[in-house]
């Protein structure tokens, strides 16, 4: 099997990553700017002003996106993007989503229950939280194994502050007005992907910095990566990075071809969540005492990695998910 990457996902992540590395500054001039460049429509399809690529390229973006170490909710907006563009009316996609397409309006994701979340007669109830770009105007929301799409106006949103400073929030729903969307299952497998690839996005970032920092730091009149435990250390992140990429493009392979794949997302969830936190933990401490100076670029990377490993469940769920789909 072919992972390499095929030219459409090469030129979306050069885009993404170019953008991303100017100072970011006004996050929502940066956001515009992906925008522009018809990066937050990726995964959209082209009736309602998308791209129309599929999902190698949208992971490719997200994965431009970790490397970045950005705060942007990138996945949030387009995931609930594709949420709506799959399952929602004709009515709803050309109301909605052109206006996120462009940048003038966001969509995002309320998937973490703090209070389980249930619907009654077209309303939900319940409590989300963790929830990304709180500002967005809809909300897509799940309640049990079902999606369903509220507006901003009609829940409560509490600030709350993510492990990485973002800005994310606690959304209460009391018999919330709620359009129905659809099956909740391929909006989490897709968010699961999306995830896998951000992490690949860090922990290939975080190498390279640890390749070259090592590599020109001088102890003892030799750079220190020529020291054996060094060496050790960041052969075995390498292998890490090595076994997240593999299993991360496997399982968007397998979605992006419509087959089954929730072993290949439980796999590659799990060594995004296991591997990541070795990679990221490994790249700190060769870095010696500057990898946790929070001045240092390097010092975004470990909380975001930490983020993402727990959101939409860490290594532990993931192994027990394997667990019954192979029981």
């Amino acid at each position: 099997m072919d992972f390499a990457l095929t030219e459409e996902q090469k030129e979306v992540a050069a885009l993404a990553a170019k953008i991303l590395a100017a100072p970011a500054g006004n996050g929502d001039l940066q956001w515009a700017t992906l925008a522009g460049a018809g990066l937050v429509g990726t995964a959209i399809r082209e009736d309602v002003g998308g791209a129309g690529h599929g999902v190698l390229e949208w992971c490719s973006l997200l994965a431009a996106v970790g490397a970045a170490g950005s705060q942007l909710p990138v996945w949030a907006v387009t995931l609930a993007a594709w949420a709506i563009d799959r399952q929602g009316t004709p009515e709803q996609r050309k109301a909605i989503l052109p206006a996120v397409v462009r940048g003038t309006a966001a969509v995002t994701v309320a998937l973490l229950d703090e209070q389980p979340t249930v619907e009654h007669q077209g309303k939900l109830t319940g409590v989300k939280t963790c929830v990304p770009a709180t500002r967005a105007q809809h909300y897509v929301v799940s309640a049990g194994a079902r999606l369903f799409l509220v507006d901003r106006k009609d829940v409560t949103v509490e600030p709350q502050t993510g492990t990485t400073g973002e800005p994310l929030g606690r959304v209460t729903l009391r018999d919330t007005p709620a359009a129905p969307l659809g099956d909740a299952g391929p909006v989490l497998d897709l968010g699961t992907a999306g995830l896998c690839a951000m992490e690949l996005g860090i922990v290939e970032q975080v190498l390279r910095m640890t390749a070259k920092y090592t590599s020109e730091r001088v102890q003892f009149d030799r750079p220190i990566a020529t020291f054996q435990a060094v060496a050790q250390r960041a052969a075995d992140a390498y292998i890490d990075v090595e076994t997240i990429r593999l299993t991360l493009w496997e399982a968007a392979w397998r979605l992006s071809a419509g087959l089954p794949a929730a072993r290949e997302l439980a796999i590659a969830k799990y060594f995004a969540a296991d591997g990541g936190q070795r990679v990221t933990y490994a790249a700190q401490h060769l870095h010696g005492g500057i990898g946790f100076d929070l001045e240092y670029p390097l010092a975004k990377y470990y909380p975001l990695s930490k983020q993402i490993e727990l959101t939409l469940g860490g290594a532990s769920a993931q192994l027990a998910r394997l667990g019954e789909l192979l029981g």
